[in-house]
């Protein structure tokens, strides 16, 4: 069965989501480096201009002016590239919107493999494991388009430093308007699955329903689960996960060491001591090209997701 590409981009629908905010919030403030277009911020600038504030090409000045807005009581949102949001804003981020624990959103784009043709500098693959680990933030990935305006809607709404993780172009279709979401809450997609359980975020979600359609064919049984919010991360389905399957497997777009799995691997290490394989993106630094190739290619093929764990099925098995 094809894939169905959502309409519009998660960007879009951060920009949907954002508008649909500031109509309700008075105090929302977007400010930009250089990004509005880029980053969705364009039905709001239309609409309400006064509350777009473009900085120019200055990271870290886009951030003290977010920090500073937040101070005097305005709901700041941050946007740019995630390398950038993670790491050229980072000292920004951590001293003056974290440690103050300061209502400020950080939208990040071009996440994982979906900066493209850009190449590295524009590739985040890193941010989530680095924002991981910055107290007060919340890390959070949506899967699709409706996903991400339900969630931004949510964050938005939070008080509080959040990093939101959207990528550039239209993402495979994966859940509806009826989408749920709470901070720090796993959404379980299929329940029934005894072999293992799955816990994915991101455009990796779409891969992984698509991997599990060979799995059933093959005979296993697979448990999906949908983590969108990576900090803070839905310990109980985990230990749950772990009691009544005794093998995970997480998928990701990010680099494997600090993201996704090493979150569900520090769970499970002191509450309930499992297996977990963990597919994304090795120790290394991609390449330019289109975000699909990019995938397949780096590990998070259909094909490759769907041997990983068939393999990992029958090794669990095997050792007992």
């Amino acid at each position: 069965m094809p894939l169905v590409y959502d309409k519009i981009s998660t960007r879009d629908a951060f920009g949907n989501a954002l508008l649909k905010m500031a109509e309700k919030y008075d105090n929302i403030y977007a400010i930009a480096a250089d990004t509005t277009k880029s980053m969705g911020y364009s039905p709001l600038e239309n609409k309400f201009p006064d509350k777009v504030v473009n900085v120019g090409i200055a990271e870290q000045n886009m951030a003290l002016v977010a920090a500073g807005a937040a101070t005097c009581g305005a709901k700041s949102i941050i946007a740019t590239y995630a390398p950038f949001a993670s790491m050229r804003i980072l000292e920004q981020i951590r001293t003056f919107i974290a440690y103050p624990n300061l209502d400020v959103k950080i939208i990040s784009g071009l996440g994982g493999l979906s900066g493209g043709i850009e190449g590295v500098t524009h590739q985040g693959l890193e941010d989530v494991s680095i924002m991981r680990s910055i107290p007060n933030m919340i890390v959070v990935i949506p899967a699709d388009a409706s996903s991400t305006e339900v969630i931004a809607e949510k964050i938005i709404s939070h008080k509080g430093p959040v990093y939101l993780r959207i990528g550039r172009g239209p993402v495979p279709k994966v859940f509806d308007d009826n989408y749920s979401f709470e901070i720090g809450k796993a959404n379980i997609i299929k329940e029934d699955g005894k072999d293992a359980s799955i816990i994915c975020n991101g455009v990796a979600v779409a891969r992984v329903l698509q991997a599990q359609k060979f799995l059933e064919i093959e005979g296993y049984s697979v448990r999906i689960i949908e983590m969108p919010c990576v900090k803070p991360i839905d310990e109980d389905i985990i230990i749950k996960a772990a009691k009544e399957t005794n093998l995970i497997i997480t998928v990701e777009e990010n680099s494997i060491i600090g993201g996704l799995g090493s979150a569900v691997c520090e769970v499970v290490c002191e509450k309930h001591p499992t297996k977990v394989v963990r597919i994304g993106l090795d120790d290394a630094y991609a390449e330019s090209g289109p975000h699909d190739e990019l995938l397949d290619k780096y590990n998070l093929s259909v094909n490759n997701i769907a041997m990983i764990i068939m393999h990992s099925i029958i090794s669990s098995k095997d050792s007992f």
